[in-house]
């Protein structure tokens, strides 16, 4: 394992297109579809974040991420990680870490599991309110193959970058192309011993993290950010494979969407309208859709308005690339067409009548 650290600014971080070189999605934190930079508990059963961001804190504390807009040189946002309630003594099975899945399509060609495992280097820029060895690791689909890494912090509250470099892992069983999870990178910030091992080297065990890290989770106010999370093929760190704006929203929208904005549609009965709805990119795999709180307001026949009793939406016929979007709770002309609105009063940027989810 090879590990380098420099303060912001040292790095030519200066925008260039680079093939799409970089395994992660949305390392530089510039999307936030579902909470568009609002606080967020750090949910206990696991959820996703920022986008493609997964956290779990699973110990006797509690945490916010939020993405803000402190970043060093040549970026905008990060992602902060706040403990609100320490936990500085961890039962062996707690833990609390954040990390990102990436798709088989993506990972095959490193050809892990196989003797031409191809050697790769993860980069990143972190900064904490704590200083010391902090660690992460990275784990196969089945958590049954693991890398825990360290690095680290010099200086409290700085923007240092790092790199670690790691061999590619020629046993155990990788997923290939396909949509499942091919790779799991993440970031520890506070694992128990049962999940914690020996860095520098692949384990058949699932270790989220090295044994003697940092704590983070142990501290009250104790805050970690991190952005330009890069991952390649290779064994040296390359500059930050920036990609323009939409193209970054539409990767992520691959796994998530939240539905906003206006739909047309036709009475599917008295109280029911329903509107055709494709996807902006093709998802992962057929989403789910989970509520949300957006009411909308139906322009048509029998009245120039009729306002839902409430925002339910409910997908029928709903595959990859797009649905039937369902709309009840209205008092409608059966069989004709309508037009739906959000309702004005309901502005919150964070408010949509549902979200698709395809995550890993």
């Amino acid at each position: 394992m090879t590990l380098t650290t420099v303060n912001a600014g040292m790095l030519d971080t200066q925008a260039q297109y680079n093939g799409f070189k970089s395994r992660i999605i949305n390392g530089a934190m510039v999307i936030d579809q579902r909470n568009a930079g609002a606080s967020v508990v750090a949910p206990t059963a696991g959820g996703y974040t920022l986008d493609r961001w997964f956290a779990e804190e699973n110990t006797d504390g509690a945490a916010t991420i939020q993405q803000i807009s402190d970043a060093p040189t040549g970026f905008s946002n990060s992602l902060r990680f706040t403990v609100t309630t320490a936990d500085a003594s961890l039962g062996a099975t707690q833990g609390c870490e954040i990390l990102q899945n990436i798709e088989g399509f993506n990972t095959f060609d490193l050809a892990f599991g196989t003797a031409s495992a191809s050697t790769i280097t993860l980069s990143f820029w972190v900064k904490s309110s704590l200083t010391g060895t902090f660690g992460g690791a990275l784990r196969n689909s089945a958590y049954s193959r693991s890398y825990p890494y360290t690095y680290t912090i010099s200086s409290a509250n700085t923007w240092e970058y790092k790199t670690v470099t790691i061999a590619g892992d020629t046993s155990g069983t990788w997923i290939g192309a396909t949509n499942g999870v091919g790779l799991r990178v993440g970031f520890g910030l506070g694992i128990g011993s049962t999940f914690s091992g020996t860095a520098g080297a692949w384990a058949g065990s699932n270790f989220a993290s090295a044994t003697g890290a940092t704590n983070v989770m142990g501290t009250l106010s104790a805050t970690w950010q991190v952005t330009g999370v890069q991952l390649e093929k290779g064994s040296t760190a390359t500059s930050f494979d920036y990609r323009p704006y939409g193209t970054e929203l539409q990767l992520c929208q691959r796994y998530a969407y939240p539905i906003r904005g206006g739909f047309s549609g036709f009475g599917n009965g008295t109280t029911v309208v329903d509107t055709g709805f494709n996807f902006p990119v093709e998802m992962r795999t057929a989403p789910s859709l989970t509520q949300g709180t957006l009411v909308y307001i139906a322009y048509g026949a029998g009245s120039s308005f009729v306002q839902s009793a409430s925002s339910t939406s409910l997908p029928n016929n709903i595959t990859q690339n797009g649905c039937i979007l369902r709309f009840n709770n209205f008092t409608l002309t059966a069989n004709s067409a309508y037009v739906l609105a959000p309702n004005a009063t309901t502005t919150a940027v964070t408010t949509y009548a549902g979200i698709l989810t395809a995550e890993l």
